[in-house]
């Protein structure tokens, strides 16, 4: 069976990784950079080749954009689902700072609460909760 891990090319990885920890609780870790590798410019030296971090109890992998301009798109989102409507608020203002909502985090037809923003750094994120069971 495949795992899944999302891989995020950034403009600044560290930042970024900082971000998604101090909105979702976690740490980094491992980083190599471009200057880990054998014939290493010197103008990107310090760039991230490679980090792997966990947030959200989630494992990400990232690294910065340096061979090709990096273009925003809406092909991906990530959807990220708690246990509780106060860790689901929690997420959704700590990921929106500096972002765009693009639907308020509310009450869904479904039974969940569910919202989505662009962060800073234009990636989608899908906030909701799990569904409740029907009552009768």
């Amino acid at each position: 069976m495949a795992k899944l891990t999302p891989y995020l090319v950034s403009e600044d990885a560290r930042a970024q990784a900082d971000f998604y920890i101090n909105a979702l609780g976690g740490e980094i870790v491992s980083v190599m950079t471009h200057g880990q590798l054998p014939d290493a410019s010197e103008a990107v030296k310090d760039k991230v080749l490679h980090m792997c971090l966990v947030a959200g109890g989630i494992h990400f992998f990232m690294s910065d954009s340096v061979y090709a301009p990096l273009n925003r798109g809406n092909g991906i989102q990530l959807s990220l689902e708690f246990p509780t409507e106060a860790e689901a608020r929690d997420a959704f203002a700590k990921l929106g700072e500096g972002g765009t909502v693009r639907h308020p985090l509310e009450p869904a037809f479904w039974g969940a609460l569910f919202g989505q923003i662009e962060d800073k750094y234009g990636v989608i994120w899908m906030i909701t909760t799990e569904a409740q069971a029907c009552q009768a």
